[in-house]
């Protein structure tokens, strides 16, 4: 064989290789694509798993078995709800994140999904590279809760002896990071009042504490006011949106009494390990958008002081982001860290 030979015979194999390889390049992707398309179709093979960081009665556990059951007959598997306590939800959240069965999911509050980093270098996952976002469940401001017997007549009274007793004062979050925890301190700045702050699991043990004399005031989600209030238990001082909220009508803002250029919301999610395959996500979050936009969840939601969102992956990521720096910004600026 001449070199003009050897060189076409070159050409010609060079070209067949290329095509094959073209070819199972392409058998490949298609397979790969019908893997991920069957995963998704079949999922969920076996009960999944609602996992809350927070005590049973609390604003996040509430919502939480609000979803199981719709979601379970979505699905058509059991949905079970288990509680992880402590760390402000950052135990239950990386326990989430380090999941690797594929049916574990989260109901996560603002800081699990943001600033838990920011917060205390050491939490063993990142919120931002560790978790994958599925559904923006609902939303809704705070509620500045005091004691029925709280001194002052109104609410702006209520505040001139705030202001007055200083770091006589306790307030009471659900855990260090919380946005409870971080709107009460950016609250301190702006409204001129020092309380010092205790952590306590959830909310439910918040009320009971306030209650009997512990503490003298707290952040709390509308609904769990409203129903303390109405017993005649509680008094609702402000909330922390810039007007009045449709989930809390009746409660003034804080604006209202004095406390300017302070907004502040608290929201639930759903969250699954980064691990979980795009499509299983879309497919899921596609389910719990449609579920807590029925009216019956929706008015169940209503019921517990949540505003229904029913969000994109996308949507809770935008979401995420915007928060990550707005309450870093807060961590920062008050120098809040985990002792």
């Amino acid at each position: 064989m001449n070199i003009r030979s050897l060189v076409r015979f070159s050409h010609r194999w060079t070209r067949q290789v290329a095509c094959a390889t073209l070819a199972l390049g392409m058998a490949s992707a298609w397979s790969a694509g019908s893997a991920t398309s069957a995963a998704s179709t079949n999922w969920p093979t076996q009960t999944v798993r609602l996992v809350v960081g927070f005590p049973a009665g609390s604003s996040p556990d509430l919502t939480a078995r609000a979803l199981a059951e719709p979601l379970g007959k979505a699905l058509g598997q059991n949905v079970i709800v288990e509680n992880k306590v402590g760390a402000g939800g950052n135990i239950a959240a990386d326990f989430v994140a380090k999941s690797t069965d594929g049916h574990t999911l989260g109901l996560m509050i603002n800081g699990n999904m943001t600033i838990a980093r920011i917060l205390n270098p050491k939490v063993p996952y990142d919120p931002l590279k560790d978790l994958a976002p599925i559904s923006l469940v609902g939303k809704a401001p705070l509620v500045l809760t005091v004691p029925a017997n709280a001194p002052g007549q109104t609410a702006a009274e209520w505040l001139s002896q705030a202001q007055k007793a200083g770091d006589k004062l306790s307030y009471a979050s659900p855990g260090v990071g919380t946005v409870a925890h971080l709107g009460m301190e950016l609250l301190k700045t702006k409204a001129g009042i020092a309380p010092v702050h205790v952590p306590y699991p959830g909310n439910p043990q918040i009320i009971t504490a306030m209650i009997g004399g512990q503490v003298q005031l707290a952040l709390l989600p509308p609904a769990m006011t409203a129903a303390q209030v109405r017993g005649g238990k509680l008094r609702a001082i402000g909330t922390t949106s810039t007007g009045r909220s449709p989930v809390a009508p009746e409660v003034a803002s804080l604006s209202e009494i004095g406390v300017k250029n302070y907004q502040l919301e608290i929201w639930n999610a759903v969250a699954a390990p980064a691990s979980m395959p795009n499509a299983v996500a879309n497919k899921l979050s596609a389910v719990v958008s449609d579920i807590v936009r029925s009216a019956d969840m929706r008015e169940r939601l209503s019921q517990q002081g949540w505003q229904v969102v029913g969000s994109s992956p996308e949507g809770l990521s935008n979401r995420i982001q915007a928060d990550t720096q707005a309450l870093g910004s807060i961590i920062r600026s008050q120098k809040i860290e985990v002792n």
